[in-house]
């Protein structure tokens, strides 16, 4: 939706964009496919995985083949002639290089797991590949296919990473503190799988005394975390201000997208329809 908005912005034609939405959408959903397997998650609002449902064979399976299907989308593109070819060339390009960004950002959220020194810094580069560069990709391409000046694209570029920034950060309270019958993931599933997400990492680096020992000994522990333990772990997050430091750098990030928007100056219906999207996504409660 984001990539068409602004291509409609950009060319009045949001047409044109279509063969690079729908390539993001598959795209997206062939890595929500994987990253439930790498996760281990069982149920995404409230329905089974595809992994959990068919296997981790078939899992796999599907992921490969929705990833293969994006780029037959994508490479439609190359039977029109609009945009100009050197746009429909870097868009191609790009989808590729945002894929290996994905990749190397969901290589690091694993890593983190078993790391004891990941700083804040370390989770920001983290998230700027899994999940900001897709959505920068989204709106740097629909620019790009609206044959947007090359100063256009880099504003539509700098909004949609820094809404993905906004957006990832918010998913991360939501992980911990969100309402499991809105957000369709069991209460505390991140905690659980000791994923190292914001809250946690400013936590870890922040607490001091018998706070910082008892998180550190819950998150190094190797049995599984017991309901009280989550209780316990979420009550030390709260006491160091987690929760308050994630909202303001998540509220940081959105200052940052909604800046970028003005400066690139989205006319139109398709203008006030991306402005409210964006609100809509960085004020979500599931």
């Amino acid at each position: 939706m984001m990539c068409l908005l602004v291509c409609e912005t950009t060319s009045g034609q949001y047409e044109t964009a279509l063969p690079a939405a729908a390539a993001i959408e598959v795209l997206h959903n062939f890595s929500l496919i994987h990253d439930d397997i790498e996760d281990q998650d069982k149920e995404r609002h409230n329905r089974p995985t595809v992994w959990a449902e068919w296997g981790i064979a078939q899992g796999i399976n599907t992921g490969d083949a929705m990833f293969v299907l994006s780029h037959i989308a994508l490479h439609t593109l190359l039977h029109s002639d609009v945009p100009p070819i050197h746009q429909t060339r870097k868009v191609i390009q790009r989808f590729d290089e945002t894929t290996l960004a994905l990749c190397q950002g969901q290589y690091l959220d694993i890593s983190f797991e078993t790391r004891k020194d990941v700083a804040v810094e370390d989770y920001l580069r983290m998230i700027r590949g899994k999940t900001a560069a897709l959505l920068a990709y989204a709106t740097e391409s629909g620019a790009c296919l609206g044959d947007a000046s090359a100063k256009t694209i880099e504003l539509y570029h700098q909004f949609g990473e820094a809404v993905g920034m906004a957006f990832q950060m918010i998913d991360d309270e939501l992980g911990i503190w969100g309402n499991a019958s809105v957000t369709g993931k069991p209460v505390g599933a991140d905690l659980r799988q000791r994923k190292k997400s914001l809250p946690v990492v400013y936590a870890l680096s922040s607490l001091t005394g018998p706070d910082s020992v008892a998180l550190r000994r819950l998150y190094d522990a190797g049995e599984t975390l017991s309901d009280n333990d989550i209780l316990q772990m979420t009550a030390l997050l709260e006491r160091a201000g987690a929760r308050d430091f994630i909202r303001n750098l998540a509220s940081e990030w959105q200052e940052r997208a909604l800046l970028a928007l003005d400066k690139a100056g989205p006319a139109g219906p398709s203008g006030d329809l991306l402005r409210d999207l964006t609100t809509m996504l960085l004020t979500r409660t599931y």
